[in-house]
């Protein structure tokens, strides 16, 4: 579970944090993994019900995103482009983070992490994270997070190359979200279906196995959309497939990049052609965006 971090400036405030990121657990840091449900800290203005909604800060968003990118500069890091749907998300966190008056990556009832980016974004995302907290302003935020290991980790993560930023004011303090991903091309089926048959014959060759005949199977798509609507591998449409062909299914956001077990399947002498069918499809397991592939071999 994650576990609220205290960072004391001695001057005037307790600036309250929370980091989760994608990334292994770290020791001390608890840089936390997408597992973790529930993070809940109630912060100092939790005392004060009635400050007023301010709305959102777009001006302190772009404060923090020049200081990231300063930072990530520093130690050689990618700078981060802002996403739209990313910052939709950020924002609508910061307001619920604000309504609840205390800090959380999530509340009762809300969408996960990678749920609430999947459903606000059209990118597809294979690694997400998210920095929380309350403070004075966007500068003291930004240098508050940088105290912290797991903030720091998620700011400076070189994995990470788009962000949403979400700042809603409360009085004399904001209530910051910073959502982080690792933002992939966004393929067509056919350039999908390209790089896995460019694999399927680097694979041939590391066999010195002579090339398969590639060929379009009609319903190799649609068995592929089947496994997207029931959100698992084994359905009836690829089970009628296995009875006249090799059958490998699997989900990847990387097409160029076979399944670990491919490269025994695809070594045997007596294949000669092979057929791919591919479907992209945000699910409950992948709320963030994963290509459904069928691979048929005769």
């Amino acid at each position: 579970m994650p576990r609220a971090l205290r960072v004391v400036d001695k001057r005037v405030l307790t600036a309250l944090l929370l980091a989760l990121s994608a990334a292994p657990v770290r020791p001390w840091s608890r840089a936390l993994a997408q597992s973790a449900q529930h993070a809940t800290l109630k912060p100092a203005a939790a005392a004060s019900p009635d400050i007023p909604f301010s709305d959102y800060d777009p001006e302190a968003e772009h404060v923090l995103l020049d200081l990231a990118n300063q930072a990530r500069a520093q130690v050689g890091a990618p700078a981060l482009a802002l996403d739209a749907g990313l910052s939709q998300a950020a924002r609508t966190h910061a307001e619920a983070m604000f309504a609840a008056r205390q800090l959380s990556h999530q509340f009762d009832g809300e969408p996960s992490l990678p749920q609430r980016l999947g459903n606000a974004t059209r990118t597809t995302l294979d690694q997400e994270g998210e920095n929380v907290a309350l403070d004075f302003d966007a500068a003291k935020g930004h240098q508050h997070l940088m105290l912290s290991p797991p903030h720091r980790a998620n700011l400076l993560n070189p994995a990470y190359n788009v962000i949403g930023l979400g700042v809603v004011r409360s009085g004399d303090r904001v209530y910051i979200v910073q959502d982080f991903g690792h933002a992939l091309p966004n393929y067509s089926v056919t350039e999908v279906k390209d790089r896995i048959a460019a694999s399927v014959a680097q694979a041939r060759h590391q066999t010195n196995q002579p090339d398969l005949v590639g060929r379009d199977l009609l319903t190799a798509d649609d068995a592929a959309c089947s496994m997207a609507q029931a959100d698992k591998l084994g359905t009836s449409p690829v089970r009628q497939l296995a009875q006249r062909y090799t059958v490998m299914t699997y989900t990847s956001v990387r097409p160029e990049m076979l399944p670990e077990s491919a490269g025994r399947v695809l070594s045997g002498h007596n294949l000669r052609s092979f057929s791919v069918g591919v479907c992209y499809a945000r699910t409950e397991t992948y709320p963030t965006g994963v290509y459904w592939v069928v691979l048929s071999l005769d």
